[in-house]
């Protein structure tokens, strides 16, 4: 930059030695001050430039960091969702669902967590030995997530559009009232349905569902 600016000055210079009668000679005053200016220019520019490229290099490394800290909720909220003690899977789901309106990109993989967690053998008897305390609560908690978050497809954090895939999921109990099911694709095929559970007032629209063998008792 400051080798530019000389040599802009210096062929001002030996310009102005070359000019013909008549003509102003050029002073080195005005030399001095274009050769600045010049600099100045130049040296705005490359701030500019700068700027710019930290700008990108910050947001990426902000972006990674987002990501990172993403992923590292994701795992721990999966954790929860493993643990023996109903409370903790409790705040697994929470933790879940809050991840999956935080993290647009991944959302449908969270949705899919919480779905699975609903396909997993489920005991409703106390008297057999796969019976866990609290475990109803946790699902019926699942149930109440995902019908919050199918009330209103414009909302930011709707799940409207992604595929719920509940097969082979026991239902004793549970509200989807008020939802809307549309654009994706709804799976209840051999899911049983005991209890009360109820889908008054919800809309299924655009979409496929499916209920072959699926079971309703109660």
């Amino acid at each position: 930059m400051a080798a530019y600016g000389l040599y802009h000055g210096t062929e001002l210079l030996l310009a102005s030695e070359s000019t013909g009668k008549g003509k102003k000679p050029v002073s080195v005053q005005d030399v001095i001050k274009t050769t600045v200016t010049v600099l100045t220019l130049i040296g705005a520019v490359l701030a500019a430039l700068y700027a710019y490229r930290k700008q990108l290099l910050d947001e990426g490394t902000s972006h990674r960091a987002d990501a990172t800290q993403l992923t590292e909720r994701y795992t721990k909220a999966a954790e929860q969702l493993g643990h023996e003690q109903a409370a903790v899977r409790l705040a697994g789901v929470y933790a879940m669902a809050r991840l999956a309106d935080d993290w647009p990109e991944q959302r449908q993989v969270c949705v899919d967590v919480l779905c699975a967690y609903l396909r997993m053998p489920y005991e409703t008897d106390a008297n057999e030995p796969g019976f866990r305390h609290g475990e109803r609560e946790v699902r019926l908690t699942i149930i109440r997530i995902i019908r919050s978050h199918l009330q209103d497809p414009t909302e930011a954090t709707t799940w409207c559009g992604r595929n719920l895939d509940f097969t082979g999921a026991t239902f004793d109990g549970g509200d989807f009232s008020g939802s809307t099911f549309s654009g994706t694709e709804v799976i209840f095929a051999g899911a049983t349905f005991s209890g009360r559970v109820s889908f008054l007032g919800s809309t299924f629209s655009d979409g496929k569902v499916n209920i072959a063998g699926a079971k309703f008792s109660g």
